[in-house]
């Protein structure tokens, strides 16, 4: 899939915008300090990215051609907007954040924001998009203070803990018996805090504590992941694949020691081939000519280490930094290989909707460029109830696997939100 994709029977028509992007001075050290309170937009890695707020143009769309409707959607958008750029990098100009759902019948949506605040190389801009019709005035940037969260309590979501493992132990099963080679089974836990929960005070945690991941949200999914689905920039295409996991001590010695052991787990290096193989794969049609790595090296977080590859190619076609992402999901590292028979066993044992969770997050801009990456180390808030919160954490199940094993995973992987949401 491309920008050229054909108009679908489901089009959703397009409005007629005016973007302008300026070079300023003089604003805070962190993008996420001008969020308001509510439906904030954030992609921000190494203080540099993007946050943005007010909506301009949105698409909602579900089923499955949704990647291929949101794409036409967006094609149709840049072709009827006026974009004066004074800026010109990645991210300036017409920018749109997204996210979509795991399967066909989750929720995904497209979203232009009405101002956004960007930050790149040590230039700093501003975008105002509006109507044709109502040409908007540069905004004063305001800084605001975010509320800690307070009190929070952790409950369990669809499944406790030991059925969890259980699920785990069937997925073994199943994969000895030779139905499968591997399944990505995800669980979450609900967080319930003492008093509405702000947002902007998680974000701004995570995005301290994982300058390295890229710290997102988009309509109330916020997170901070170190899985880049895809970046288009320039004719270059990157992704960075993670599968095998182990939790850090906290003693230097000791993880470099527990990294060594990871670099040599066949059970861990055989969940790693399989994602990478996949990715591989899938990319494989829109590059000229790709570097795909022979062992993978170790990624150190502070609260886990993986498995890491990165797969780099020259691009081949006009498919957009969006229309790779749809080409890529489901990975193997979110789902499974072969990739419909782990989606049934997923829809089968899982027993919870994912959502957004482990679906595409990311941006795009008007030439097609952008970043996508997985929504993993995420939380979802609750739309109905403003004090509770779905967070999510998954783990690859392969024949090797040991169910007590993916449970302390899952439990590593869920640290992040758990100590952002904390004071």
């Amino acid at each position: 899939m491309s920008l050229s994709d054909p108009v679908l029977p489901g089009h959703h028509p397009a409005p007629h915008l005016v973007i302008r992007s300026q070079p300023i001075d003089g604003v805070s050290a962190q993008l996420m300090d001008h969020l308001p309170q509510t439906g904030g937009l954030a992609w921000v890695r190494r203080g540099d990215g993007h946050v943005g707020w007010g909506v301009a143009a949105r698409l909602d769309v579900a089923g499955s051609n949704r990647f291929t409707e949101a794409q036409v959607w967006w094609k149709d958008l840049v072709g009827a907007a006026v974009v004066r750029d004074e800026v010109r990098v990645p991210g300036s100009g017409l920018v749109c954040f997204g996210s979509f759902g795991f399967t066909d019948a989750d929720p995904s949506e497209l979203v232009v924001p009405e101002v956004i605040v960007g930050r790149r190389g040590g230039t700093t801009w501003v975008t105002t998009i509006s109507p044709a019709s109502s040409l908007a005035t540069r905004p004063d940037l305001i800084r605001h203070e975010p509320a800690p969260v307070g009190e929070v309590a952790f409950a369990d979501g669809s499944r406790s803990g030991a059925e969890w493992s259980g699920i785990v132990a069937d997925a073994v099963t199943r994969i000895t018996g030779g139905e499968l080679d591997k399944v990505v089974l995800a669980r979450d836990l609900i967080a319930i805090a003492s008093q509405p929960i702000d947002l902007r005070w998680p974000l701004r945690q995570l995005a301290a504590a994982y300058p390295n991941c890229w710290t997102f949200s988009v309509d109330g999914l916020i997170g901070a992941t170190p899985e880049l689905l895809v970046r288009r920039e320039k004719g270059l295409i990157t992704s960075r694949v993670l599968a095998g996991t182990i939790r850090r001590t906290g003693d230097d010695a000791h993880d470099l020691a527990l990294a060594a052991s990871l670099a040599r787990s066949s059970k861990d290096l055989e969940e790693h081939e399989f994602a990478v193989r996949s990715v591989a794969d899938a990319l494989k049609p829109h590059c000229k000519s790709m570097n795909v790595p022979e062992t993978p090296f170790v990624l150190h977080l502070p609260n886990v280490m993986h498995l890491a590859s990165d797969v780099a190619g020259v691009a081949a076609n006009g498919a957009s930094a969006l229309g790779l992402a749809a080409a890529l999901h489901p990975s193997a590292a979110v789902c499974g290989t072969p990739t419909d028979t782990a989606r049934d066993l997923i829809g089968e044992i899982e027993g919870m909707s994912r959502g957004r969770f482990s679906g595409p997050v990311g941006w795009m801009d008007a030439g097609g460029d952008g970043e996508w990456c997985i929504a993993l180390r995420c939380g979802q808030a609750d739309p109905h109830d403003p004090t509770r919160m779905r967070i999510f954490a998954g783990a690859g199940i392969v024949a090797g696997s040991d169910p007590e094993a993916e449970l302390a995973e899952t439990n590593a992987k869920l640290v992040p939100m758990r100590d952002a949401l904390g004071d």
